[in-house]
């Protein structure tokens, strides 16, 4: 099986190899066009056209967001890049990350391997095209603190009590913030445990923050500890701990 997935993988570095062909789909032509047909068509491949269109990064400020998400925004973005007494710039202590409807599709040899896996799932938190009416959030990430933040806000289609977030929608948020964290930390991973207390509801509209933290790694155990609270901190919303198992990439794909 792991023979079969290198297989996989050196034809699409084969692909990624075609340099004459690469300059070919780079330009918006009638050329361009025809070549791409011909080389969907010769992969066996029926390709939608968003395969090749320029990916919305779902992380940026759109008009739904909220002043204080904004500001959120701006101050931990405003860390990623640092200005030295020099006058130079430098990369600062967070980062930002990218989100995008699909996980595999923008990675290399991400448009085939979307296809082999289904043309048509889409990543759960990002599949609802109303801006702000679900999941709003944007991640960054500490790798010398072995942190990652959350700004998150709750659109109406999130709705469990009346007037607050559904407790399974909170849950979910926890799961891919403390997953996205222990996938910088350890790599491909799978959910093994999530243990959550709900402290408080949070209500529809609001903006809150997800903070995790690393906790401990064993072998290939990764634990995390998460905390749901307001902007300001006083109030905590949810508690949390989570045990994430490192996986093989190549059984996942091939259904091992």
């Amino acid at each position: 099986m792991a023979r079969s997935l290198g297989r996989v993988f050196n034809g699409f570095q084969r692909l990624g190899s075609l340099s004459p062909m690469k300059a070919h789909l780079s330009q918006p032509s009638a050329t361009s066009v025809a070549v791409r047909s011909t080389l969907v068509r010769s992969m066996g491949l029926a390709l939608p056209s968003p395969f090749f269109s320029k990916p919305r990064d779902f992380s940026l400020p759109n008009s739904s967001w909220s002043s204080e998400m904004k500001r959120l925004y701006e101050h931990y973005n405003s860390q990623c890049e640092v200005e030295t007494e020099a006058g130079e710039k430098q990369e600062g202590p967070w980062r930002r990350l990218p989100s995008y409807n699909r996980l595999l599709k923008y990675a290399t040899g991400g448009v085939y391997l979307s296809k082999i896996i289904q043309s048509q799932a889409r990543l759960f938190t990002r599949n609802i095209k109303e801006t702000g009416a679900a999941f709003e959030y944007v991640l960054f990430v500490n790798s010398e603190e072995k942190k990652c933040v959350c700004i998150f806000q709750a659109g109406h289609l999130l709705e469990g009590p009346p007037g607050h977030v559904h407790g399974g929608a909170i849950a979910t948020m926890i799961d891919t913030v403390t997953g996205t964290h222990a996938t910088i930390l350890s790599g491909p991973v799978m959910t093994a445990n999530l243990n959550i207390s709900y402290r408080s509801p949070i209500p529809l509209g609001s903006t809150v923050l997800l903070e995790s933290t690393l906790d401990r790694k064993e072998g290939r155990k990764t634990f995390i500890t998460c905390k749901v609270t307001s902007t300001d901190g006083s109030k905590v919303h949810t508690e949390t701990t989570a045990l994430f198992v490192s996986i093989n990439i190549g059984h996942l794909l091939l259904g091992g």
